[in-house]
Formats: C-alpha cells, structure tokens, sequence
C-alpha cells in the first residue's frame, strides 16, 4: 500500500528525498516519511519423524494444488511465533524444531513470504475450517502436488527440503 495521506494527521503526503532510500511520501505536518506497506505471512514445510510432509488442501487458494502451512503475520507477533501459531491452529501439530529458511517475494499478491522448516512428532490432525483436508506424504509425491509457478515459495521450499533428504542432513 503506498500512502497518500498521513496516517496520523490526515494530510496530503508530499515528497521527499530521504538519503538512500530515495524519493519516499513525506507528511509536511508530522515531519515524518510514510514507506510503502505490504502484507508478510509466514509459511512451512512441516515434516514429521518419518520424514514425511504434510500437505494441506485449501479450495480457497487452489484447486489445483496441495499448501503448505501459511498464514499472516498480525503486528506483534514474531515470524517464528507466528509459524508455530498457524501449524497447530491449522493442523493440531505441536512444532518441536522451527527453522528459517527463506524470504520470498510473491509478486502476485504483493506480500513477503517468510518459509520456515517445521519438525514435528506427527499427532492426530485437528484441522481447522480453512483447511479441506490434509494428508503426510513421502518426499517424493510432493513436487508432483505443489504449484509449478517459477517462483512458489511451496515449490522452493519443497526443493530446498528434498534437497537436505539428497544430502542426509533431515
């Protein structure tokens, strides 16, 4: 979102030279610039003990292809909180190892992906109502279920992780 009036006091932005960052929207009255927002969510490859990954299927991102665990980041909240929030609200997964592994900017919906790796020791799933199913799959089935998109952060992500099994490092 770049804004166009000040938040605070409600007066039209203007422009402003701001060292490196360039010409940023400046609000005369406040004496303060105002730099473009964007949503950031989060978003995990969780694995279980086996090795397995869970995938999630969410009509209402794709009916084409199998999620990974994602959600936004709400103001307070830490990325790694954050993740650890959205696994068990989604799927009832209580995470014992969280790593962050990626940013990714996805460019179509104009927001800041954080990815992390999830290991879990799998338990019943407790799925919530944003998730239509959900299933663990061997780490071979899961580039043929993610999006194809160059540029997903499920298919990196996916990649990256089958790329540590290649290498003994899971």
């Amino acid at each position: 979102m770049r804004f166009k009036f000040c938040p605070d006091c409600g007066a039209a932005l203007s422009s402003r030279i701001l060292g490196d960052e360039g010409e940023v929207p400046w609000c005369d009255t406040c004496g303060k610039p105002w730099f473009d927002m964007f949503p950031v969510a989060v978003i995990a490859l969780v694995y279980n003990e086996k090795g397995e990954v869970l995938l999630l299927r969410q009509d209402y991102i794709s009916k084409d292809f199998h999620n990974l665990v994602s959600g936004y980041v709400v103001p307070g909240e830490d990325a790694e909180s954050c993740a650890i929030r959205e696994i068990y609200e989604e799927t009832g997964q209580k995470v014992e190892e969280l790593e962050l592994l990626l940013t990714n900017w996805f460019a179509r919906k104009e927001m800041m992906m954080i990815g992390f790796f999830a290991r879990v020791d799998s338990r019943e799933l407790k799925l919530s109502v944003e998730v239509d199913a959900a299933a663990w799959h061997k780490p071979e089935e899961i580039l043929s279920l993610v999006s194809t998109r160059p540029g997903s952060t499920s298919r990196l992500l996916c990649e990256r992780y089958l790329d540590r099994i290649a290498k003994n490092r899971v």
